[in-house]
Formats: structure tokens, sequence, C-alpha cells
């Protein structure tokens, strides 16, 4: 019987101790789609957000673009339990398609090594300036 209580109390100890406690983050999307957005009509601002699931505050240490065509804002505060926080990617919208990643280094326990890869696809096209004036004179006089 002693043997029974011992094994059972040590199993009871280990599932606790493996239970992660601390900060735990989640985010509405990890994939952001610009779609197809035209040159000069879009300024290229995106937000990530997400939400401290966890019992202690979430720290994110670091935010790094896969290009300098990319730039991520993380916030310079500690998330408290509970709350919500942004990460802000503004990109510089270069013609053409958009495949991007953005690793947001944390104390997350419920990531591996606290890491995310954020990412933002889409497509960037040059609008057509149709010129007035060449217009004008293409047409047939009457």
């Amino acid at each position: 019987m002693k043997k029974l209580l011992s094994v059972l109390a040590i199993v009871l100890f280990s599932a606790s101790g493996m239970a992660q406690t601390g900060p735990k983050i989640e985010f509405k999307k990890e994939t952001i789609d610009y779609g197809t957005v035209a040159k000069g009509e879009d300024n290229g601002l995106r937000v990530f957000e997400f939400k401290n699931i966890g019992d202690a505050p979430l720290v994110i240490s670091d935010a790094k673009s896969s290009c300098g065509c990319t730039v991520p804002k993380k916030p310079t505060e500690p998330i408290a339990p509970g709350k919500t926080g942004q990460i802000e990617v503004q990109y510089n919208m270069n013609p053409g398609p958009i495949n991007k990643t953005i690793t947001v280094t944390s104390n997350a326990v419920n990531k591996d090594s606290g890491m995310i890869a954020l990412r933002i696809t889409g497509n960037v096209i040059v609008k057509e300036e149709v010129n007035l004036l060449e217009k004008k004179k293409a047409m047939p006089s009457s």
C-alpha cells in the first residue's frame, strides 16, 4: 500500500510540474494577406494583434524582418496576463509579390524558444496612369 501511495504521489507531483505556467502568447492571425494593392494607394501598415493567455507578464524582446523593406514595431512594455498587444508592420510597398517573415522573440512558454514566425503576403501593383493630354491627342478631331 505504501508503494502504491508513493508511486501515486510521484505521478501527481510530476504531472503538476509539467503544466506550463508563465506567459503564453496567442495571435489572432499569424499571417496577414495584403491582397492585391496599388502602390501609392496603401501605406503598407498592418497590425498583428495578440493576447497574453498565460499567468505572468509577457515580454516581446525582439521583432525582426526577413528584409529591410519590412519594418516591425514591437511593444516596449510587458503585456499583463489577459491583456492584448500589437506588433505593427510597415511594408515599403515595392511593386511585386509580398512574401515576408517577421520573427518575434518573447518569453512565451507555449512557443518553442519563445519564437513566433509571422508572415505577410500579397501583391503590389503599379496602377497605370492615364495621361489625359496624350489621350486627347490620340482622339481624332472633328
